[in-house]
């Protein structure tokens, strides 16, 4: 049977992605209830000259509900950033790496610490923007002080703590990674709002056919090249011993370990824009002229910016990669089950080999994000062709609908049907988005 019938037939499969789509609506809805205290009018106005900084970054990511201050206003940044840090401090921390080595009790373990470090960067965030928006304008905050910021804060934290609540009942009950779906809602929300603009431009003569026409194909083949890309991998052969136990034999079989050749998904692009944003954002508050000057030379479209940008995208390719791909354990491991890479020793010199290989396709996964971040600038100047979505955006709308894809197509797979994609076997990355 085909993959569109088996979604109908499919009762727990139909179950699971409505269940998904009600979750995901309910987000949609309490991104335009608005957090209390705060005139809308004058917040608009203020948001209008952030959209430089990590403000109208994070507004991205919330789907709007920064902007429009709903209690939804920090969005799932605060878990991503909370999921980050503990990824960080088990390196260096030994009771945290102790605890991943414990298998699924420690990781239990380390997801109840990182949503307590969830709640934590939300009450110091939302502290923040309340204390902040309170400086930048007076008609912005209707009534100023301590109750207002109490309750900001209050309001803003139960909203993100609400919001990856829905996450993990997407994850348990629905279909697809419910963060990443949240995140994805949110970006794919603004989708009509682009079309609308471009038509607008169209309408008025600023913008022709054939310049939407190459719009269009400039979408497709940069959407094919992120799907290739985020399939690739370079599978290492691996081969396991026999070994006889009693009158059984057990290994000999060939097999291979894949590398990807974006190991470390989206969290480059974001890792870098919130560092490069940063000083724009202190200037925003702190009107210090030097500051003021640092923050115009680096906004997005200036020659520095997109060096500084490349630059840190490839640094911190590398860096994540390091940190969440152990070489040292898979060599240990293949060790551990008598598999061998041919014409490799077992051991470090296996773990030294898989590091050169890892550190030569990181380079070109590197290349890639980098390409695909910095080309909605360079069509925008050059050609002077509207783009509303940075590059980090399409690379997590494509990445998530390939996970969220690849685990249809599990689920039909497991009950002999044939897969969503007839002629295809989809991979979605297995990087945190």
């Amino acid at each position: 049977m085909s993959g569109i019938e088996g979604l109908v037939k499919i009762t727990e499969l139909r179950k699971r992605i409505l269940f998904s789509l009600m979750v995901l609506a309910v987000y949609r809805i309490g991104v335009h209830i608005p957090t209390p205290g705060v005139n809308a009018d004058a917040l608009q106005q203020i948001f209008a000259n952030m959209k430089g900084t990590i403000f109208g970054w994070f507004n991205l990511f919330s789907g709007g509900a920064l902007e429009r201050f709903s209690v939804f206003a920090l969005g799932v940044m605060p878990y991503i950033s909370s999921s980050i840090i503990f990824q960080l401090l088990t390196v260096v921390w030994p009771y945290l790496h102790e605890l991943q080595k414990e298998g699924e009790s420690g990781r239990k373990k380390i997801t109840q610490y990182t949503r307590y470090g969830t709640v934590f960067l939300c009450l110091v965030q939302g502290y923040g923007i309340a204390a902040g928006l309170e400086h930048a304008s007076q008609a912005v905050v209707i009534h100023p002080g301590f109750a207002f910021r109490a309750l900001t804060t209050v309001t803003l934290t139960a909203g993100t703590v609400f919001l990856m609540w829905l996450g993990e009942q997407i994850s348990e009950r629905g279909i697809g990674n419910g963060i990443s779906l949240v995140i994805f809602a949110g970006i794919a929300a603004r989708i009509p709002q682009g079309i609308g603009s471009t038509l607008s431009l169209y309408r008025s003569g600023e913008l022709t056919f054939v310049k939407i026409l190459l719009v269009l194909a400039i979408i497709v083949v940069t959407f094919f090249c992120i799907i290739f890309m985020e399939r690739g991998a370079r599978r290492i052969p691996v081969q396991y011993a026999k070994r006889i136990v009693g009158r059984k034999v057990y290994g000999g079989q060939n097999t291979h370990l894949p590398l990807k050749v974006n190991s470390s998904g989206v969290i480059p692009p974001i890792f870098a824009s919130s560092l490069i944003m940063f000083p724009a954002t202190v200037a925003t508050f702190f009107p210090w002229e030097p500051l003021r000057k640092l923050a115009s030379q680096i906004q997005p479209g200036a020659l520095l910016y997109e060096i500084l940008f490349v630059g840190l995208i490839v640094f911190f390719c590398y860096f994540y990669t390091a940190v969440t791909f152990k070489t040292d354990d898979v060599a240990e491991n293949l060790k551990k089950y008598g598999g061998f890479i041919p014409g490799i020793r077992p051991g470090v010199p296996t773990a030294q080999y898989i590091d050169y290989v890892l550190s030569r396709i990181t380079l070109g996964g590197a290349v890639y994000i980098s390409a695909i971040c910095v080309l909605p600038t360079f069509f925008t100047q050059t050609m002077k062709v509207p783009f509303y979505f940075g590059g980090t955006s399409v690379l997590i709308l494509v990445g998530v609908a390939l996970d969220t894809v690849a685990q249809i197509e599990t689920f039909l797979l497991s009950r002999n049907y044939e897969g969503f994609m007839k002629h295809t076997r989809l991979k979605g990355r297995s990087a945190t988005t």
